[in-house]
């Protein structure tokens, strides 16, 4: 009888180089993210559009914004518990072909009311998509990439944003605002058709949560180029947590750590939100013509693409402390200079896509950060929860921006107030850094 030997997954995943395997599953999750990030995006982009077709005051957006970042918050906080206790993959999948099914309704609306509604309910089915997906190529991923390789596929979130801006500047003018959510709506449903026949569950989840050893090998020897010795027995470091997921985001010297990340989230979306819902109007109502206002927040996720791959190739190699620090004090003082700005489009355009590059940049990066500081038995709910409270923040951010600019504040003071968050996620950032999120995040 030959004598059993202990494989640690983990370990062989960290030693492989990055296979065709891997890639196809970044690819598919990355293409899912691109798509996440047009179809949220797709209501800034419409709105000027929108004001002019229907004739309503441009407060009245406010609540429409908020309604679907009401819903990602929700199917944020919902089907990460739900992907933590029965898969990434049929959450993702499911999602996907859902809020691609919701796009479609979207063009049919003819109020405001009904726009709200449809909206909200978009949002449940993208809010899902984030978390999954990240946690999904982080166990898929080698521990020395693992920070790079998420922050990349959620470069797809900010992609698809920064694509439906420019897709938006084509299709409105010709087609009508209809035809952006009838594209974000088809093109959600082939890739989820095409996820079902090619993602597979997470190797990780296999082992812990199924306690399928079998299911677990063939797709672990799928990432290895040497087979895998017949009588290895599969094994990982981590154990199952005994609590609710939710509960356990708090145990084992989790309190603090998680309590740090949510508000770090919330505050950061507050000024992502507010930027990328409001800047296209603002920039509309300061004089620029409809194309380049739209343009205007595709500059914004330009910038947060490009912020995302640099950084997240710098974290693997510095930390997040060295990363995030300057990254958010360099966001409080250009979120500030943009509202004495407005009236020139070259500065606007400039400050614009490096404040894109600082805050919509750096939110991947906290994702990422949240990523590392929990197991994987609770990895899906611990970027879930952390999205869907700083999703508490995306809701307000659009709504408080309404209300101002119904009372006609100046874009100076404007700017300036949406640039406190940054300034307060760098005090938080010094400190919790150096407690128990430093210790437990990996880059």
């Amino acid at each position: 009888m030959s004598e059993t030997i202990k494989v640690d997954v983990a370990a062989l995943i960290d030693a492989s180089p990055i296979g065709r395997y891997q890639w196809l599953i970044f690819i598919l999750c990355g293409i899912c993210m691109v798509l996440d990030g047009f179809d949220v995006q797709a209501m800034a982009y419409v709105a000027p559009a929108l004001l002019q077709t229907w004739a309503v005051d441009k407060s009245a957006l406010g609540p429409v914004f908020s309604s679907g970042l009401l819903g990602l918050l929700l199917g944020s906080l919902l089907f990460s518990m739900l992907a933590d206790r029965y898969g990434r993959r049929p959450v993702l999948i499911v999602s996907t072909l859902f809020f691609g099914m919701c796009m479609l309704l979207t063009a049919l609306v003819t109020t405001l009311q009904q726009l709200m509604l449809i909206r909200f309910i978009t949002g449940l089915g993208l809010g899902a998509i984030m978390p999954n997906a990240m946690a999904l190529c982080g166990e898929y991923s080698p521990r020395r990439k693992r920070v790079s390789t998420m922050m990349l596929i959620s470069c797809g979130f900010t992609l698809g944003a920064m694509s439906g801006g420019l897709v938006a500047a084509l299709l409105i003018p010709r087609f009508g605002w209809q035809s952006v959510f009838v594209l974000g709506g088809i093109l959600p449903i082939l890739i989820a058709l095409l996820m079902w026949r090619y993602l597979p569950e997470s190797i990780h989840y296999q082992l812990l949560v199924r306690q399928q050893p079998e299911q677990a090998r063939v797709l672990l020897q799928r990432v290895l180029s040497a087979p895998l010795p017949p009588n290895g027995l599969l094994q990982l470091a981590e154990r199952p947590t005994g609590s609710m997921p939710l509960l356990a985001l708090f145990q084992d010297g989790r309190r603090s750590g998680t309590l740090l990340l949510w508000l770090v989230c919330f505050l950061n979306m507050i000024a992502l939100y507010f930027l990328s819902n409001w800047l296209p109007t603002l920039a509309r109502l300061a004089g620029m013509s409809l194309e380049r206002a739209v343009l205007v927040g595709a500059v914004l996720q330009l910038g947060g693409t490009l912020g995302t791959i640099l950084m997240g190739w710098l974290i693997d190699r510095a930390g997040f402390r060295r990363i995030l620090l300057p990254c958010f004090m360099l966001a409080t003082v250009l979120i500030a200079l943009i509202g004495h700005s407005v009236s020139s489009a070259g500065w606007l355009f400039a400050l614009v896509f490096l404040v894109g590059f600082a805050v919509v940049g750096g939110q991947p990066a906290i994702n990422a950060m949240a990523a590392s500081f929990y197991p994987t038995t609770l990895r899906t709910t611990g970027v879930g929860w952390s999205l869907g409270i700083g999703r508490i923040g995306s809701v307000l951010g659009p709504m408080v921006g309404g209300q101002l600019i119904a009372l006609n504040w100046t874009q100076v003071a404007l700017f300036q107030l949406v640039a406190l968050p940054s300034l307060l996620i760098v005090v938080l950032l010094l400190f919790g850094l150096r407690g128990s999120l430093g210790k437990g995040v990996t880059g």
